[in-house]
């Protein structure tokens, strides 16, 4: 029977978790997951509102309950009031991982000028590995194909399933045994 990676996906929007609108991002990150993933996995998708209570509560949950190696998050990282995806990242997680943010946002750079607005970052509950990502699908696609390489170690030296990426789309970092 083939082991597969559970990974979670968390929509963070009001309209979105309403039905007003169509949930872009969520499918997004499922796409770009297809794509760079050569190990078996499956999505434990959520689509949830702005709220920073419901946002810790979903991470908790996906983390601890559902056992998701690696957890991407998309919405609620800009600067208005009701984006508090980072603050609620950082309220569950045991360590933060900044390179993350600051790698995404140096990418996003190359695409437009107010990604400095984002606040983008990732960081680690137990052995999950959480990531923020932007809502607009390209942005997504952007700030994944900057961190992946180093996401399947990461999720390696916090103790979880071993995860790996197709070499001919992103290639996997791990550094070479002694």
């Amino acid at each position: 029977m083939t082991e597969y990676a559970a990974i979670g996906i968390v929509t963070i929007s009001d309209r979105a978790s309403q039905g007003v609108y169509e949930d872009k991002g969520g499918p997004a990150i499922v796409a770009e997951m297809t794509r760079f993933l050569s190990t078996p996995w499956r999505a434990v998708a959520r689509v949830i509102p702005d709220e920073q209570a419901v946002i810790e509560a979903t991470l908790r949950e996906l983390a601890d309950g559902e056992g998701c190696a690696l957890i991407v998050t998309t919405g609620g990282t800009g600067p208005a009031p009701r984006d508090v995806t980072p603050e609620a990242t950082e309220a569950v997680c045991d360590k933060m991982m900044p390179g993350f943010g600051e790698l995404m946002r140096l990418e996003s750079l190359k695409v437009v000028p107010t990604a400095i607005l984002s606040r983008q970052t990732a960081g680690i509950r137990g052995k999950s590995l959480i990531i923020n990502l932007p809502g607009k699908p390209s942005a997504i696609a952007d700030c994944l194909v900057a961190v992946m390489p180093a996401v399947p170690y990461c999720i390696d030296l916090i103790g979880g399933p071993f995860i790996d990426t197709d070499p001919a789309v992103c290639k996997a970092f791990r550094p070479k045994a002694k």
